[in-house]
């Protein structure tokens, strides 16, 4: 699609563009449902993300972490579910180095053999990423949130890059992973020209995983006034990225529900795929807070 084509798309798409992307999800993977049980093991972060509830100078925040056995738990909850896949999400927290998590994938590998290991657990360099690889592993999420650097640098304290997340994307499909990415549509300083440089870069990328969702805000952070992304417009890209990636799983997020009671089910009347139900601990959900009135 050309800049003017996809422009008019995300700001005029309405039920034919939602149409045409549950179409084409049929076609592919008929009326099927992809369910993923989420285990939030840990939400110390050693990162400081202006957006995000886990930031490390988020001192309100109480802070958790999973033991392996605590972690095999949830798995053993998803398995009575009957979950093929477990997603291990968490801040980029140090206390689980290589060697614990790879003690972590194998015990998990071991016990749910024909279960696929997601993992989303930030920036790591490459030899952790084959770490994972060998011990089991098969999926990795890491959104890349933006690709404009300017607007990246503008989300992000310090020194973090842009072009670090994309390397980390390069390593994960070198060494066999299949990979996802996605953005936050409506974050602060964001344009169109901004999410039309995302479309571009994830059909470049062509990634199995496409995850996008509304931003939302969090009391404890700076951005703790901006307002919240926009749910048509988010709607709108999930089925640009459905129509562009056809065999790509796309998740209707938490965010979505959390903007909108009913935002899952505007999701897949929009061509997403995938829904991730939270195994973790319920007495724990409350505190991974990314963001405000984040689901549980």
């Amino acid at each position: 699609m050309t800049c003017e084509e996809l422009k008019e798309l995300l700001a005029t798409g309405g039920e034919n563009l939602f149409a045409r992307a549950r179409a084409i999800k049929s076609q592919v993977f008929g009326d099927e449902i992809f369910f993923r049980g989420l285990i939030q093991f840990s939400n110390h972060c050693k990162q400081n993300c202006l957006y995000c509830g886990l930031r490390s100078g988020n001192k309100k925040l109480q802070r958790y972490r999973l033991s392996k056995e605590e972690i095999l738990s949830c798995c053993e909850e998803g398995g009575k579910r009957n979950f093929k896949t477990f997603v291990l999400q968490s801040g980029e927290d140090d206390y689980y180095t290589t060697e614990k998590m790879t003690d972590i994938i194998q015990a998990i590998h071991r016990q749910f053999p024909n279960c696929v290991i997601t993992l989303s657990i930030g920036e790591k360099d490459a030899k952790a990423y084959q770490a994972y690889y060998d011990a089991g592993a098969r999926r990795f999420l890491l959104r890349h949130e933006t690709i404009n650097p300017g607007h990246y640098s503008k989300l992000h304290s310090g020194k973090r890059k842009i072009e670090t997340r994309t390397e980390c994307l390069k390593q994960l499909r070198k060494i066999g992973f299949q990979i996802g990415s996605g953005i936050m549509v409506g974050s602060p300083y964001q344009t169109m020209d901004n999410i039309i440089e995302d479309i571009y870069f994830i059909e470049k990328l062509k990634p199995e995983m496409i995850a996008v969702g509304p931003y939302l805000t969090c009391k404890d952070t700076p951005f703790k006034n901006r307002k919240n992304g926009d749910l048509k417009l988010t709607l709108r890209l999930l089925a640009i990225f459905r129509l562009m990636h056809p065999n790509a799983f796309i998740p209707a997020t938490t965010a979505l529900a959390a903007l909108d009671p009913g935002g899952r089910e505007k999701g897949a009347l929009a061509g997403t795929n995938v829904i991730m139900l939270n195994l973790t601990p319920q007495e724990l959900c409350k505190n991974y807070r990314i963001y405000d009135n984040m689901e549980g």
